[in-house]
């Protein structure tokens, strides 16, 4: 029989695994790309040999140009979550982004983390930019990233009140901080080839842009996807996000 001190420092134990296993939980719903304990997400569908490149964070006055460029030289259409505040500073570069036949989507307004933000902030993130978007691009954002991936259930409710698809990913590497594109490449190559193996597409990040510098150097980034592009080819079909939803 325990002693009352005893019974009371287990009680307290099991209240604090119970509490930790909690906060793990929530943590895994609000961060990892592939849980949809919070609501349902386009990650990608059980279509093995197709790839979505997304590139995140732009526009971005100096490489988006150049991927453009890059894309239009393989006839390969991708797909841009853009943040708002850069969409309005660079209207010209939105517009050529989409007469290029990419697909735009909304990547918030100033990228906050919105799973710690309020209902208010999160819905003048996301409707701000989805107006910025329509009224530069002429046409309706039915697409929404989350910036870091970081959402909870007022995030995915929101997106859905503006008739968005959150979208999420199942490959992606550290390439807004890693200077060598051979790197990047190879370790998106090795996650991509793996969800070959299970039968899945690919739903590829990589990042034009920065939330905090509207030239960021991207170098690396855009030398990584002409890797890819040149390695996957002749082998898989390259789509945007809306081909899957």
């Amino acid at each position: 029989m325990l002693f009352p001190l005893a019974t009371e420092i287990s009680v307290g134990l099991s209240a604090a695994a119970g509490l930790a296993l909690v906060a793990g939980g929530c943590a895994y719903a609000a961060m990892w790309p592939v849980s949809q304990l919070f609501g349902s997400t386009l990650i990608a569908p059980p279509r093995p040999g197709e790839l979505a490149l997304t590139f995140d964070d732009g526009p971005n006055p100096v490489w988006t140009p150049r991927l453009l460029d890059l894309l239009a030289s393989h006839d390969v259409r991708a797909t841009f979550f853009l943040v708002g505040s850069h969409a309005q500073a660079q209207p010209a570069l939105v517009r050529q982004i989409v007469a290029a036949g990419h697909l735009i989507g909304n990547h918030s307004w100033s990228h906050p983390n919105l799973a710690l933000s309020s209902a208010r902030r999160i819905n003048e993130e996301l409707s701000r930019t989805s107006q910025t978007l329509e009224q530069i691009a002429g046409a309706p954002i039915r697409y929404f990233r989350p910036p870091f991936g970081a959402r909870r259930p007022e995030v995915l409710r929101a997106a859905r009140r503006l008739c968005m698809v959150p979208v999420l990913w199942n490959a992606m590497t550290s390439d807004w901080k890693n200077p060598s594109a051979d790197s990047i490449a190879s370790r998106l190559t090795h996650k991509i080839d793996r969800q070959h193996r299970q039968d899945q597409a690919a739903n590829i990040v990589l990042h034009d842009g920065s939330h905090s510098d509207l030239s960021a150097n991207r170098a690396p980034s855009i030398a990584a996807a002409a890797q890819l592009i040149a390695h996957y080819k002749q082998t898989h079909r390259f789509v945007t996000v809306s081909d899957w939803k």
